[in-house]
């Protein structure tokens, strides 16, 4: 790894990568820089033939609180927001197919695009009071980063679309019993640790190639799920309902939407 990143932090110990999002104070927001850096060293990461493992994981009190509302506040001009959807669909893209076994290593929240992104991993863990949301309908917008892809891997069709329209708060147990996590933990360290103590008593390449069968059968229709959300996440930014929801969001108080 030769890059130095200002928002990601990689360390690499043999044949396991663990890739951290280090925006602690902005709780890991995702803004412009932070995607762009998290996708480049992803990339890398995905290239490196040593590595057979990919952990990642959130600097701090939270995986990811999602987008960047602040960035997002100041996104008018049409051609900057689908630059930015770019690099969210490339991101997922990356981290969904990328030739290893992989671990989202949820502690706090992860919300929005944070859980999307969290989703996209081989095997989710969490802590039992993590604070999990696919929150986009408190704003007026439809989930991105494939949240609708990786939903309807998990939990199927309907249940995503109730979860999605809820846009309700789950924590650790909620998620597991939903089925959008795989293990629920006090210690989300020890857990991870464990699970690659598993993982490597079993043929690591030949699950690899398993994945690489699902990935390859799934990209086709993920990267269609991308540009409808894109294409969906334009269209909602123009309504009435998603500036209330942003304005209410600042002010702190509850949105009054009128489905417009």
């Amino acid at each position: 790894m030769n890059a130095v990143y200002e928002t990601v932090v990689v360390n690499l110990n043999e044949d396991i990568a663990t890739v951290t999002l280090n925006r602690p104070d902005a709780l890991n927001a995702l803004n412009s820089v932070l995607m762009k850096e998290l996708n480049q060293a992803l990339q890398e990461v995905s290239l490196n033939e040593a590595i057979k493992i990919v952990v990642l994981k959130g600097e701090g009190r939270a995986f990811s609180s999602g987008g960047d509302i602040k960035e997002m506040l100041q996104l008018n001009d049409k051609d900057q927001f689908f630059s930015i959807m770019e690099q969210i669909n490339s991101l997922v893209t990356t981290f969904y197919t990328m030739p290893k076994l992989t671990i989202a290593a949820v502690n706090g929240a992860a919300a929005g695009l944070g859980l999307s992104l969290a989703l996209a991993a081989d095997y989710v863990i969490c802590q039992d009071d993590s604070k999990l949301a696919m929150n986009f309908i408190g704003i007026g917008l439809v989930p991105d980063g494939g949240g609708h892809f990786h939903l309807k891997r998990r939990i199927g069709e309907e249940k995503a679309k109730q979860l999605i329209w809820e846009g309700k708060i789950l924590n650790g147990k909620e998620a597991m019993e939903v089925g959008i996590v795989d293990e629920v933990v006090d210690d989300i360290y020890a857990a991870v640790q464990k699970q690659i103590n598993i993982w490597k008593t079993k043929p690591i390449l030949s699950m690899i190639e398993t994945k690489n069968i699902f990935t390859t059968l799934n990209k086709d229709r993920l990267s269609t799920i991308l540009q409808l959300e894109t294409n969906a996440q334009w269209k909602m930014r123009q309504t009435y309902d998603h500036q209330e929801g942003i304005k209410a969001f600042v002010e702190k108080r509850k949105p009054q939407f009128l489905g417009k």
